[in-house]
């Protein structure tokens, strides 16, 4: 059964003052990532009115993260947005975000790290309350940075981009599983990380690499249809017609061979469809496959 909700994954931040992954936040500039794709998160999770929570578990700094989100939502007219400060796994059994998650009309999981939001949310209650609303409501799950990566069933969690290129360099687990089929990698070419998704691919070849460039998302909907957002870069790695890889043959921290990715560059507009793992050139496109 087609997902009736919406992800929204963004790549992060690009010079706007913040990088949630190390903690650092310059606090004379509080738009941390393109206004343009929060108004498109509002937009779609039903405007200003719609009720957002803002879940900071990946950030070692929620209460900051939380009250630049509250800041950027209020320029642009949202008065129902409130923060969950979840820190550990008794905090995501409580009762009251437990009732809160069920209530509001779209989540926004901050950038950190993204070891936090599997280890904390994975098997609760809290989490299969999300997947339900996901599949079954007009629900909204939007992340960034940490927040975007953990959204796919296989998840990379660690991954020197100067060492990519070499076996094992790549650290790979289970993420929260809203797509099974794909592999989100965020800030993609800001961090020079084609190696590494490259190297995810190639070791799980029925996924798509998703590669997030800085202000720049994918809007997935029916779990399959995406249309890139934002003013950078989206990479799309497909590994499903790779002839040769000697990834399973070489000793740990040998350099690999792949033969035969396809990759796909999107830009604003461009949209692909998962399943059928084709580009759509305009989202007019994806409108008349939908009808055939």
């Amino acid at each position: 059964m087609k997902p009736k909700g919406k992800l929204i994954a963004i790549g992060g931040a690009e010079d706007k003052g913040t990088d949630l992954e190390t903690g650092d936040i310059h606090r004379s500039n509080l738009n941390f990532f393109e206004l343009a794709i929060l108004r498109r998160i509002v937009e779609e999770t039903g405007g200003t009115n719609a009720r957002i929570e803002i879940i900071t578990t990946a950030s070692m700094i929620p209460y900051e993260v939380g009250n630049n989100y509250l800041d950027a939502f209020g320029k642009i007219g949202c008065s129902h947005v409130n923060v969950m400060h979840i820190r550990n796994r008794e905090d995501a059994t409580k009762k009251t975000y437990l009732d809160r998650i069920k209530k509001c009309d779209g989540v926004m999981f901050s950038g950190g790290n993204q070891m936090r939001l599997s280890t904390i949310f994975g098997g609760t209650e809290f989490l299969q309350i999300i997947h339900d609303r996901y599949k079954n409501d007009s629900f909204v799950i939007a992340g960034t940075s940490a927040g975007a990566m953990a959204m796919s069933g296989t998840m990379i969690y660690e991954g020197n981009a100067t060492r990519a290129h070499l076996k094992g360099e790549v650290k790979i687990t289970t993420g929260l599983g809203f797509m099974n089929n794909v592999i989100f990698d965020s800030h993609f070419e800001k961090r020079g990380r084609f190696g590494r998704l490259a190297q995810a691919v190639a070791t799980n070849p029925s996924c798509i690499g998703i590669g997030l460039g800085e202000d720049t998302g994918m809007l997935v909907t029916e779990g399959n249809k995406m249309e890139a957002i934002g003013s950078g870069l989206v990479i799309i790695i497909d590994g499903h017609l790779m002839r040769h890889t000697n990834v399973a043959d070489i000793p740990e921290g040998n350099p690999l061979s792949i033969e035969h990715l396809i990759v796909h560059f999107c830009e604003k507009g461009n949209g692909y469809l998962v399943k059928e793992r084709k580009f759509l050139m305009k989202m007019d496109e994806m409108q008349l496959t939908a009808k055939d």
